[in-house]
This record gives C-alpha cells, structure tokens and sequence, in this order.
C-alpha cells in the first residue's frame, strides 16, 4: 500500500479576487486610520463577508503583516517589468519613485507594524531581502548600459534613497524626495 501526500490545490481564482480586493481596501484603511481598523469595514468596503475576511486573515496582524508584504511584491515585481520594457535609466528613475511610494506607504503603516507580536524586525529583513535584490539588478543593468558610474554600489544609492524619503518630513515631502530622486541620478552619472 503506498501513501501519497496530498496535494496543495491552487486557491480559486474567485478566492485570489477577493483577497486582492481585501488587501487594497486593508491599506485604504490603515493609510486612513493606522492600525486601528475595524475588519468588518474592510469586508465591507471589499465587497466580502466578515467570514470570508478572516478566512484569509485570522487577526488584524495577519492582514496589515500581507499588506505590508503585498507592497514590497509589487514595488520588487515593477523592477521585473520595467527592466523589461524601458531602458536602464530610465527604468532605474522609475523604480526609485515608486520606492518613494512605497516609504509613504511603510510610513503610515509602520507604527501598527510594530503591534505585531515580536516587532516588525523579522519582517523588515525579508523585505529588505527583495528591495536590495531589486535596485542590484537596475543599478547593474544601468552600469551595463554605460548610463551611470561603474563604482556606483547599489546599496548606496538604496541608502540615500531612504535618507531621501526619511528626513523629508514637510507636508509635501513626497514631491521633495521625487526631486531629489532626479538629483542622485544625476550624482550617478559616470565623469565625462
């Protein structure tokens, strides 16, 4: 007699709609309010039952943990697809102003992130994993490409882009750090 181990079914396209929805409206919602949240407005404001939201997320830590890592999937997949469809530069400009968004976004976040149980350290490291990986492959490329300097490390220009995005704390300072995204490209330019 032999035993198969079963297999995981792939969730049904129906179930991924709403956990997408449930996670866009979940960061409405911790943008609007922090980390205190109702669910069942998330559920509601989703277009999903209660019982469907915590199918896919048991505990508020659960839902603002995946959309907090939901964020750093798409800021990691645009590297994939701008890479794949402009040049280096200008794909590597458009990375670092998404990376803009996506402080705004941890910003605003951070403070419910850190009621998950342990902080939010174990999930920043895995986070940081894909966003270093990221900004390698486009500096690398643009070093290819002749369009930036060859000494430039990837991790510098990462760190300049936080410090960027974290002293900048005036109303606008979104604007001011997209100005500034333009203003370390420059510095990255190889001498002439």
């Amino acid at each position: 007699m032999t035993h198969s181990t079963p297999k995981e079914r792939k969730p049904r396209a129906d179930a991924l709609r709403n956990r997408e929805r449930i996670l866009d409206e979940a960061k409405k919602a911790f943008t609007r309010a922090g980390g205190d949240i109702s669910l069942e407005d998330v559920a509601r404001q989703a277009g999903v039952g209660p019982g469907t939201l915590y199918r896919h997320f048991p505990t508020r830590d659960a839902l603002l943990e995946s959309v907090y890592r939901a964020e750093v999937e798409k800021l990691a997949n645009e590297e994939r697809r701008l890479a794949d469809s402009m040049p280096a530069p200008e794909a590597l400009r458009a990375w670092m102003l998404l990376f803009v968004d996506y402080i705004a976004t941890k910003k605003i976040i951070a403070p419910a992130l850190n009621s998950i149980v342990g902080g939010p350290s174990q999930l920043f490291e895995s986070s940081g994993a894909q966003i270093k990986e990221a900004i390698q492959s486009l500096v690398a490329r643009a070093i290819e490409s002749g369009d930036v300097r060859a000494d430039l490390d990837p991790l510098d220009l990462l760190r300049a882009l936080v410090g960027v995005s974290n002293v900048a704390s005036a109303p606008d300072w979104q604007q001011s750090a997209r100005r500034l995204v333009d203003i370390l490209l420059v510095g990255s330019r190889p001498p002439e």
